[in-house]
């Protein structure tokens, strides 16, 4: 009944949100992981590479201990928390206050924020709300429902660790480069999984949805980014991508969807579409974990 746990997972994060800081399981691993960071670190790959091995094995640890594919999903997911990040950002920009939108930003993206347009800021979160429905949602989600509690604990273990070294910059260009791409590897169906539901949500825009993912994604620098980022534009009708300063390195990323710039209004609206996902994809598991049950009762 692993897909059912999933989806029960995936509503009660919508209902119950995530567990204060001080002991949500995920922050623990991270501080676990950092502390492991500090004595392994050297500027190679096979230092990365251990870290990552120790980190999944932590993750797998958990899962089997836990034994509840709902407990694990829960814990795992944080559409939420995301949905919630983005609506504070959009709350200042309402309120006409950029330098508590753009302080608020940073919550959401790795980039500068601090001289962003209101324009560049919906941008940064209709961005941010699409790539992170794949790695808060859909793909805990999918990991639950066809490995049970470890496949969700893993998955967030994995994300987690690439969350924290996985990322270019001087120090962790080698010593994170596994942990980059184990999550590239672990996203990659769950990223073309949320392109279909959005799809599925927004049937109106289902035929710019496939183009968008099938001829502009793959530009992206993203494996998997490129694809939400990609889907989410197309159903929103917007143009996404452009200049992204991180630090002093540059990147300009390719036009993803077609029609006007992201807008400020555009983040509520992304934000529905994350939630709708979610809803999806808890009713479709829900399914078939309803029609397992029938089939082997």
């Amino acid at each position: 009944m692993w897909p059912l746990g999933a989806a029960v997972g995936v509503m009660a994060d919508r209902w119950l949100g995530e567990p204060p800081a001080s002991w949500h399981p995920v922050v623990g691993f991270g501080a676990v992981m950092g502390a492991l960071e500090r004595h392994l670190y050297r500027d190679r790959r096979a230092s990365g590479v251990v870290h990552v091995m120790i980190g999944l094995g932590l993750g797998l640890g958990a899962g089997r201990l836990v034994r509840s594919a709902a407990l694990a999903t829960t814990v795992a997911v944080g559409g939420r928390a995301l949905r919630d990040a983005a609506r504070q950002v959009d709350a200042a920009l309402s309120a006409g206050d950029l330098e508590v939108a753009r302080a608020r930003l940073v919550s959401l993206v790795g980039r500068e924020t601090r001289n962003l347009s209101a324009s560049e800021i919906a941008r940064a979160v209709v961005e941010s709300v699409a790539e992170n429905t794949v790695d808060a949602v859909v793909a805990p989600a999918l990991w639950a429902a066809s490995c049970g509690s470890a496949g969700a604990l893993a998955y967030r273990a994995v994300n987690t660790m690439d969350a924290m070294v996985g990322h270019h910059s001087t120090r962790y260009e080698n010593y994170g480069w596994a942990s980059a791409r184990l999550d590239d590897v672990a996203n990659w169906l769950p990223a073309r999984a949320t392109a279909v539901l959005v799809a599925l949500v927004r049937p109106a825009a289902g035929r710019a949805v496939r183009e968008a993912v099938r001829r502009q994604a793959p530009a992206h620098p993203s494996p998997n980014s490129g694809v939400a980022e990609a889907a989410f534009a197309a159903a929103l009708g917007r143009r996404l991508g452009g200049r992204n300063h991180y630090g002093e390195r540059v990147e300009v990323r390719p036009s993803l969807g077609w029609g006007p710039r992201a807008r400020p209004s555009d983040i509520a609206r992304s934000v529905r579409l994350s939630r709708d996902v979610a809803t999806a994809l808890a009713v479709l598991l829900a399914s078939v974990g309803l029609a397992q049950g029938w089939w082997t009762s």
